[in-house]
């Protein structure tokens, strides 16, 4: 059933409070499920509000209930690209404000709660939430296309949370944001190379690890 006209809450008892199924496919799998499917104003509005705030919208779940909600989400591996920050129908000023509040998500849920292991050398204690953290620029719906007049805009704040994103202090976050900087290299070389650059020098005792991925993604060699 589409779900079009869910208050904020409802809409986070929605996402977040399925059961995580061991062994087999998230709920939104399912062959008839439930589905939000709000407008593309609504939808960045209640992004921004749970990225910009995200220890209280959801301090009652379960890291794997945070993970599956996020996937549902934003993940186009999960509902495809929704277009809801890439429809220009939504002023640029207002998907921006949703891009940079990105980074307080970071900073808010994804630093404290993500263990300091590597996904993309696919160490063990690595949990779901790690996952998700790690794939989050990969998977991220389009942002703006080509022909969107806001199109340099929203990826400069793009960029802008990667860069902040460095300067956190976990090894997940600074290698979810290397990822991102990976994918953006080849359409914005002349930004990701400086930032990685500017990483790798206030760095001098980068773990190993985070080093070689850092030389990775100034080149756009990540996956």
């Amino acid at each position: 059933m589409r779900l079009t006209d869910l208050t904020f809450e409802q809409w986070i008892e929605h996402a977040f409070s399925h059961e995580v199924r061991i062994g087999r496919n998230a709920w939104f799998f399912d062959e008839d499920p439930d589905w939000w499917d709000p407008t593309p104003a609504t939808a960045v509005e209640y992004l921004t509000r749970l990225f910009a705030a995200p220890e209280q919208a959801l301090e009652w779940f379960a890291d794997s209930q945070i993970a599956q909600g996020l996937t549902y989400l934003v993940s186009t591996s999960a509902s495809g690209d929704s277009r809801w920050l890439s429809t220009p129908s939504v002023p640029g000023a207002v998907r921006k404000r949703c891009v940079e509040a990105i980074g307080t998500l970071f900073a808010r849920l994804f630093a404290p709660r993500c263990s300091p292991a590597l996904s993309y050398l696919s160490e063990a204690p690595a949990g779901t939430l790690n996952c998700v953290c790690y794939m989050w620029w990969d998977e991220f719906p389009s942002i703006a296309y080509p022909d969107d007049p806001d199109f340099l805009e929203l990826h400069e704040a793009a960029l802008g949370v990667m860069a902040a994103t460095l300067k956190l202090n976990s090894s997940a976050c600074q290698e979810a944001a290397l990822h991102g900087l990976g994918h953006w290299q080849r359409q914005f070389p002349d930004r990701v190379t400086p930032i990685v650059d500017r990483f790798i020098a206030a760095n001098p005792q980068l773990d190993p690890r985070l080093l070689a991925y850092a030389k990775s993604a100034r080149c756009g060699c990540v996956l």
